[in-house]
């Protein structure tokens, strides 16, 4: 049976260049708090990888701190911000990572934080005239907004945010786990104190990646213990996964035109292959909108029937491995809260995400095309 995998945004396959690199890390085995040749190795290792992140995004080593991936570097940006900085109050919106909403719920129920949801249209467009109204209070404020969305690929204007909360003295807190190494990210021009990144969404391993906390911000370390980081964040670096980061981000940027055309083809060729073959089939977002979305995700939504309601399922038996909504929630079969807050009309429906890869073919999409008309049929001849 073919196998094709759509399911990109969830985790990508991780490339043979950063598995090389991987490899060569698992022989520097000192540990890079120690003082000796063999425990220097380890860290020249680490601190290439910090330099060389930094150089890319344009921002200072000092300001890359490695973490598990992107749900702790959430949580530290967050949960720091306000044990330290004394921040009482945290603008977000409802279509945020669980990584950001569970985090900003805990603190709300448990530090007496006040959580702001903003309003979002029936496209997933966060009210930005909104978020400049309530910036006007004079409360010390956290605005944790994502730069991608993970579901409908939404981009938001990360620069305008930023701007609207230099400009009232909030913080600001973007999980760029979808963007970093799909966009281009300027640290030193961007108006913005933490970002995010997880190096499984970028062809990198799992249980690596990076918080960045810009220089002016005086936070601690979440996790107690030892001095690693420069006491930002305590325990023994994952090295081999350091390295595999390292190398998945140099590649990811090296190769992001020509990646992103390749990719942004395939795309357009699916949504041209769905206006034409399946005219009961929309779109979610605004994942259509190839200027205003990732290259990398289209969400798509289909009229609930029998055949639409065991749509994974049935794609899934004939090898096709895709997405309802967000696969960070450990196989939860509960609805997309994404999906519940833009159904503004209450509509019975049900989503289906692809995300594609540099990895996926044409003939990949034709094939699933080729099963989905088939799954379908039966809804199909009714119309």
């Amino acid at each position: 049976m073919k196998t094709v995998y759509f399911d990109s945004a969830a985790t990508t396959a991780i490339d043979a260049e950063v598995r090389e690199a991987m490899i060569d890390a698992i022989d520097s085995y000192g540990n890079p708090s120690s003082t000796h040749n063999i425990g220097r190795k380890s860290k020249i290792i680490i601190e290439r990888v910090r330099k060389n992140i930094a150089t890319e995004l344009n921002c200072l080593p000092g300001e890359i701190f490695f973490t598990s991936g992107g749900t702790e570097a959430d949580n530290i940006a967050i949960q720091c911000a306000v044990r330290d900085l004394g921040v009482t109050r945290i603008i977000s919106s409802p279509i945020e990572h669980h990584a950001v909403g569970h985090t900003a719920e805990f603190l709300r129920d448990n530090n007496h934080v006040e959580l702001v949801y903003l309003n979002v249209d029936e496209f997933g467009q966060v009210d930005l005239q909104q978020l400049e109204v309530l910036l006007e209070e004079d409360k010390p404020t956290l605005v944790s907004l994502m730069h991608a969305n993970n579901e409908l690929g939404n981009i938001l204007d990360i620069y305008k945010v930023g701007e609207l909360c230099r400009a009232n003295n909030a913080w600001f807190h973007s999980d760029t786990v979808q963007t970093v190494g799909h966009q281009k990210i300027d640290l030193e021009k961007l108006p913005v104190d933490f970002i995010a990144c997880a190096a499984h969404k970028i062809h990198g391993p799992k249980g690596s990646g990076f918080v960045y906390v810009r220089s002016s911000v005086k936070i601690h370390s979440m996790i107690m213990g030892g001095g690693q980081e420069r006491s930002m964040r305590a325990g023994t670096e994952n090295i081999i996964g350091i390295a595999g980061l390292g190398k998945s981000i140099e590649l990811a940027y090296k190769n992001l035109e020509q990646d992103k055309a390749f990719i942004l083809g395939l795309k357009k060729y699916a949504i041209s292959r769905i206006e034409k073959d399946f005219p009961f089939i929309s779109f979610n977002g605004l994942s259509k909108d190839t200027e205003k979305s990732l290259f990398t995700v289209l969400n798509l939504r289909l009229p609930k029937n029998d055949q639409t309601d065991l749509i994974l399922f049935s794609l899934d038996m004939k090898g096709i491995g895709v997405s309802g909504g967000s696969a960070c929630n450990s196989g939860s079969s509960k609805g997309s809260h994404v999906i519940e807050a833009i159904n503004k009309k209450n509509e019975n429906l049900v989503s289906l995400r692809l995300s594609f890869s540099k990895y996926n073919t044409k003939e990949d999409l034709d094939y699933f095309f080729d099963c989905l008309t088939e799954i379908l049929e039966p809804a199909m001849a009714k119309a």
